[in-house]
C-alpha cells in the first residue's frame, strides 16, 4: 500500500516528502521493543523516521502524524514498560497491541540472544497486566524441525508455555520453518552446524491434529502465519498478524481509525415477539457498547500470497536484530546485524535505526 503522502518540514528548515501511515508495524524486520523501544520513542516525539528500502537502498521519511495504532512484534518486549513507551502512546491516543514470540529452543541455543524462558514468561503477564487481555498474542514462531528438536518435544513445549499463559492469552499462532524457501535461512542454519528437517504438508496436519487436542485444555484460538497449508479441519485459521478485527475490538472509539478501517457500527439485534433474535453477519465484531461493527477489506498488498495482514507500514530494517536467532530471516549475517547495533548505540536518536 502507498500511504498518503504529505510534505514534513524538518528542524533545520529543510522539507521533504513523507510517508503518513495510519497503522504502524514495529517491526517484522527486526525487534524494535528489545533493543530499539528508546530510539522509536524519541523518533515518535520527533515526529519522522527515515526508513531504507532494504532492495534497492533508498531512503524514505515516515512521518507519525497521522498514526493511530502500532502493533508490535518481539522476543523480549519488557522495555516496552520501562522506556515510557507504552505511556507516551496512552497520552497522544494511540493504540497498540504486542505480537509476542515466546518459543522455548533454550536448551538447543538456537535463539542464544533472548533472555531465559522464566524471564519471558514474566514479561508476558506484566504486559497482560499493563495492557489488558487480548493485547499481547502468544506466538510459538517458526516451529523448527532439526535432528535435536523432533514435533514431540515442540509439542511438549507448547503445552508446557501454554499451561502457564492460561488467563493471559486469547491465541496461538505459530508457522512451520520453512528453510528450502529461504536461503538466508538455510546458510545462517548450516553456518551453525544445525541440522534442519523440512515440513512436509503430511507432518503439518498431523502436528496441527495434535496441537488441536492439546488445546481442548486452554480453548486458544489457533492461528497460522503466512502458511498455505488448509489446516482448518482441526480448528485453525489463516491469521492475520496485522489484524483490523483487533484494532476494532480495542480502539473502536477511534474515529479517524474506524474510518480508515471502512468500519461501520450497527446496534445488537433483539429479539422479535416470537423471541427469535436475528443472527449475527459472520464477520460481526460484539463491542461491550451494545453495538457490533462490519468493516471492509482492508488487506495489504504486495505481501506474501497467504499473508491475511491488514495494510501497515514497517519502520524496521533487516540486519539490526542481535537475539543471534539460528533460523533468522532477517539478517544476512549476525556479524553485520552487530556492527548496525554498534553504529546505533554510537547514534542512537538519529533518523534510521542503524545510526546511519
Amino acid at each position: 500500500m502507498t500511504w498518503k503522502k504529505d510534505i514534513l518540514q524538518l528542524k533545520d528548515g529543510r522539507t521533504v516528502q513523507a510517508q503518513y501511515p495510519v497503522i504502524v508495524s514495529a517491526s517484522r524486520s527486526t525487534d524494535i521493543p528489545a533493543f530499539y523501544a528508546d530510539w522509536f520513542l524519541h523518533r515518535l516525539k520527533e515526529g519522522y523516521s527515515v526508513w531504507q528500502n532494504p532492495f534497492s537502498g533508498a531512503r524514505s521519511y515516515v512521518a507519525y502524524r497521522d498514526t493511530r495504532f502500532i502493533v508490535f512484534w518481539s522476543k523480549n518486549p519488557r522495555p516496552l514498560l520501562t522506556s515510557g513507551l507504552l505511556d507516551w502512546l496512552d497520552e497522544h491516543g494511540i493504540s497498540c497491541y504486542v505480537q509476542y514470540s515466546l518459543n522455548n529452543y533454550e536448551p538447543e541455543g538456537l535463539e542464544a540472544g533472548v533472555p531465559k524462558l522464566d524471564y519471558r514468561l514474566d514479561t508476558f503477564k506484566m504486559l497482560v497486566d499493563r495492557l489488558g487481555r487480548g493485547r499481547v498474542v502468544w506466538r510459538f514462531d517458526p516451529q523448527l524441525l532439526t535432528d535435536a528438536v523432533s514435533a514431540d518435544l515442540l509439542l511438549d513445549r507448547i503445552a508446557q508455555i501454554g499451561d502457564q499463559l492460561k488467563g493471559y492469552t486469547e491465541k496461538l499462532v505459530f508457522s512451520f520453518a520453512d528453510i528450502i524457501g529461504y536461503k538466508k535461512v538455510k546458510k545462517n542454519l548450516e553456518e551453525d552446524g544445525v541440522r534442519y528437517i523440512d515440513w512436509t504438508e503430511p507432518m503439518m496436519t498431523d502436528f496441527a491434529a495434535r496441537l488441536a487436542r492439546l488445546n481442548s485444555r486452554w480453548h486458544y484460538e489457533l492461528a497460522t502465519c503466512g502458511e498455505q497449508v488448509d489446516l482448518s479441519a482441526y480448528g485453525v485459521a489463516h491469521n492475520r498478524c496485522v489484524d483490523d478485527r483487533l484494532m476494532i475490538r480495542f480502539a473502536y472509539k477511534d474515529s479517524a481509525l474506524m474510518r480508515f478501517l471502512k468500519v461501520k457500527f450497527h446496534p445488537m439485534p433483539e429479539p422479535d415477539l416470537f423471541g427469535n433474535t436475528p443472527s449475527l453477519p459472520a464477520d460481526a465484531i460484539v463491542l461491550p457498547n451494545g453495538t457490533y461493527a462490519t468493516h471492509g477489506n482492508n488487506r495489504g498488498t504486495g505481501q506474501r500470497p497467504f499473508c491475511c495482514c491488514a495494510a501497515s507500514k514497517d519502520i524496521g530494517q533487516y540486519n539490526t536484530c542481535i537475539h543471534d536467532c539460528a533460523y533468522c530471516y532477517a539478517n544476512a549475517s549476525k556479524a553485520v546485524a552487530r556492527d548496525n547495533y554498534k553504529s546505533h548505540r554510537l547514534n542512537p536518536t538519529a533518523e534510521t535505526i542503524t545510526g546511519h
